[in-house]
């Protein structure tokens, strides 16, 4: 059994995880604990506090009750808005409370291009544009080039995650560039699990959302490399090994 456990800020898609367990199937589990968010606000300041280690480390006395053999921060921008040095020492920090490997959405984005082979993309992003920008620049300096970028300017997770989804494929619709290999939707409270074959099939490429790279990330660091269908092109892919969780 490949148990993988992931903190997840507040409430607004934490059940995209349930149901991309039941999609992976029998062998994998995929416990979530809540942290507390603060405020629930795509605003530099409250992500800085919504990431702060210590809110973090508060959720894995649930998790450690599953045996899991990786943890994932699931959040993007409480990850990137530290920049990439930044999130860096977050996961170690993690990973060290933890005492099993760690990382966050924002590396499970870079580590599913590298999978992908993926060296550019485009951005449809929920938050205002200056947060989207800490996204770009994370991306950057991670070697990856951003053709396009747009940001829809809600404040809260909370709607994010009331978006339908005519709605999300909207977004990726809109967000497509010809010269991207693939778009990224990078808010975890986004909800995309359900749809992410849909979400391939209208824009003719790799669409890469948030909750689905953070169980990808997951499963590599458990060391659970298996090939699935229904989940995107990153999953029929399998997912690949690397020695580090950045």
């Amino acid at each position: 059994m490949t148990t993988v456990g992931f903190l997840y800020p507040g409430y607004s898609a934490q059940d995209d995880y349930p149901r991309l367990e039941r999609l992976i199937g029998s062998g994998v589990r995929l416990p979530l604990a809540h942290t507390d968010m603060g405020e629930d606000a795509h605003r530099v300041d409250a992500l800085r506090e919504m990431g702060a280690i210590h809110r973090l480390t508060e959720g894995l006395a649930e998790l450690k009750r599953y045996d899991v053999q990786a943890v994932v921060w699931a959040c993007t921008s409480a990850s990137f808005i530290y920049g990439r040095q930044g999130a860096g020492q977050q996961a170690e920090e993690l990973a060290q409370a933890a005492g099993v490997p760690a990382s966050s959405t924002s590396f499970a984005f870079v580590h599913a291009l590298e999978a992908l082979g993926v060296r550019s993309v485009s951005v449809g992003a929920t938050y205002p544009e200056d947060v989207a920008g800490y996204f770009v620049r994370f991306l950057e300096d991670s070697g990856i080039r951003v053709t396009q970028v747009s940001g829809r300017g809600i404040i809260t997770a909370a709607e994010v995650g009331t978006l339908s989804r005519e709605q999300v494929l909207d977004l990726a619709k809109a967000n497509d560039h010809g010269d991207a290999e693939a778009v990224l939707l990078p808010d975890t409270a986004l909800h995309t699990a359900a749809w992410l074959d849909d979400l391939e099939q209208a824009v003719g490429k790799p669409v890469l959302t948030a909750n689905q790279v953070t169980v990808w990330e997951g499963l590599r660091l458990a060391g659970d490399t298996t090939a699935r269908d229904g989940l995107g092109r990153l999953f029929r892919r399998g997912t690949p090994q690397h020695p580090s969780a950045r």
